[in-house]
């Protein structure tokens, strides 16, 4: 089987209803309502993300010795979906704060703890996320960054592209290799001289979670900066990018039901030749298949979180499927919305328009559908000789 189960998944239980009570109450009063604002204006919604940490929705499985929520992945899931159903953008920011946040309850010391992770959870700081290069996207061994001994600390250059709240973060973690082949994770405060915010990308949707460049010209960083063990940080970033992948399946689902939603709505409003056009099976067949399709990738998602809640090794592989599944998804639902509002779904302003845009970096980003294939196809396949598995 592609996804072993080698411990009692019933040992998790799913009764986290009340969660998922206080997260929808929350989107339908903060965050939908604001939704078409944010995305014309472009606007990153500080105060909302202040709202969030005072609900304990940062850092939900960071254990609570540590400021975290104590919660479990299944409990992400489900919070990334809410959110998402509301806008995409907003549960964007919960999902980068989680990777952040885990790395340094994991590999952290107190200081930093002290230091980043607390201020962090609280929305007294904003993070940012430093992988991506102008030459190396899903391949992190490419990077070029390099950080250097320099005294007692560190001497840090390279350049990093894409990176989800380079424009307002006050640190990031930033990846850079530190040997001829190792690399390692570094704790940058973004006000040090050398670091420069390059620029702000003008995204095709989600456009109120801010991406831009960064660049690293002889940075200085002190002992204290590096994250974990040096020669770690390529074992650090991929064993959250699991969660991380978890977490945009939970995203995805969530602007998949908000488009199904918003084309059941019309298919039941909008009339046209004496009934409405959800009469028509034309309409309504692709509504019912979305739906289904919605209900599949949940449940795959939730099973791929309960793997990942008892450390189940079929974990990583469940999350890249359940990435795949409900990003690929994501992606014909939103046109199935677009269609059935017709001229109107194309029209700036309409919930279809901005869903379309919202969905389709969810096939990107965290590992493009091409990654998750190798991902799964490489748990089917044994290609070292010898016969499968």
């Amino acid at each position: 089987m592609p996804v072993p189960s080698t411990v009692d998944r019933s040992a998790v239980g799913d009764d986290n209803r009340p969660v998922r009570d206080l997260v929808a109450a929350f989107v339908a009063r903060e965050v939908a309502p604001r939704a078409a604002a944010l995305d014309a204006d472009a606007t990153f919604p500080a105060d909302l993300y202040r709202q969030m940490a005072a609900l304990n929705l940062f850092g939900i499985t960071v254990p609570e010795d540590y400021g975290g929520a104590g919660a479990r992945a299944l409990d992400y899931l489900h919070v990334m979906e809410a959110l998402s159903f509301g806008y995409a953008s907003v549960a964007d920011q919960c999902g980068l704060v989680e990777l952040v946040s885990s790395l340094l309850a994991t590999h952290g010391t107190d200081d930093q703890r002290d230091t980043y992770l607390v201020p962090l959870l609280t929305a007294q700081r904003f993070c940012a996320y430093a992988l991506t290069e102008p030459q190396a996207g899903s391949d992190l061994r490419a990077l070029a960054s390099r950080a250097q001994r320099d005294g007692a600390g560190w001497r840090l250059d390279g350049e990093k592209v894409f990176i989800h709240n380079a424009p307002v973060a006050d640190f990031a973690t930033v990846l850079a290799r530190t040997g001829d082949s190792g690399l390692s994770v570094f704790l940058v405060d973004l006000d040090r001289p050398g670091v420069h915010r390059t620029y702000q990308e003008h995204k095709m949707g989600q456009r109120a979670s801010q991406v831009g460049g960064l660049r690293f010209d002889g940075v200085r960083l002190p002992d204290s900066a590096l994250l974990g063990e040096a020669g770690a940080g390529f074992r650090y970033m991929t064993g959250v990018l699991a969660k991380g992948r978890l977490g945009i399946a939970g995203l995805s689902l969530g602007i998949s039901r908000a488009a199904l939603s918003a084309g059941a709505a019309q298919a039941e409003t909008r009339v046209a030749f004496g009934r409405p056009i959800g009469a028509n099976q034309a309409v309504a067949f692709p509504l019912a298949d979305g739906y289904t399709e919605y209900r599949a990738g949940l449940l795959l998602a939730e099973d791929a979180a309960r793997l990942l809640d008892v450390g189940d090794p079929g974990a990583a592989t469940a999350c890249a499927m359940a990435k795949l599944f409900a990003s690929e998804g994501c992606v014909r639902h939103t046109s199935t919305a677009v269609q059935v509002f017709g001229g109107a779904g194309y029209i700036e302003g309409c919930v279809a328009e901005r869903l379309y845009r919202d969905a389709r970096i969810t096939t990107l980003y965290e590992g493009t559908s091409e990654i998750q294939r190798l991902i799964i196809s490489r748990s089917i396949v044994d290609t070292r000789g010898g016969g499968g598995r």
